[in-house]
């Protein structure tokens, strides 16, 4: 195949990608503002505290907030901690967990949790006026998750609590 046709197949593919309307910017980039049919898709975050007003307290009580715009059926319970403080040489970061599971009647107690665990680093370079910069990751992944770039998923918290039944399972547990 020369370089001809492959740019024709190349074409073609995409052609058939955006005829049948299927992109897959929004999973993979979902950060960014998606313009689809006329709408516009924005992710929800919240004014984070600055440098100089920031306690644990506080942080645990934006966190919560945060959490309050995510998309989750109201099912899902969790519950927020604090972990501990990291002091690095150009900043402070505040380690923190928040527990979710969907307890039953039948099973008040579930099998399974999954954590979020959020950090929030204070510069101390930068001028303690500015927001907190603040990330979040999954139980079990290395991707670090920026608030003000990504929409949270319920279906990643449900794959993290399906995982570990399946693997209680393989283990007898």
């Amino acid at each position: 195949m020369d370089k001809g046709e492959e740019n024709a197949a190349s074409e073609e593919k995409a052609q058939l990608l955006t005829e049948n309307g299927r992109s897959d910017t929004e999973e993979y980039l979902p950060g960014l503002e998606i313009k689809e049919k006329g709408k516009s898709k924005s992710v929800k975050n919240i004014q984070w505290i600055t440098g100089k007003d920031f306690t644990v307290e506080r942080g645990r009580q934006q966190i919560e907030e945060h959490i309050s715009t995510w998309d989750v059926d109201r099912r899902w319970l969790h519950w927020t901690e604090f972990l501990w403080e990291e002091e690095l040489k150009h900043s402070k970061r505040y380690h923190y967990r928040v527990c979710w599971s969907i307890p039953t009647r039948r099973k008040p107690i579930p099998r399974a949790t999954a954590n979020v665990y959020f950090i929030i680093e204070i510069s101390k370079t930068k001028p303690a006026t500015l927001p907190v910069e603040v990330s979040f990751s999954l139980e079990y992944s290395r991707l670090i998750h920026r608030p003000e770039q990504c929409q949270f998923r319920e279906q990643w918290l449900k794959d993290i609590i399906e995982n570990k039944i399946i693997l209680m399972e393989r283990l007898n547990l």
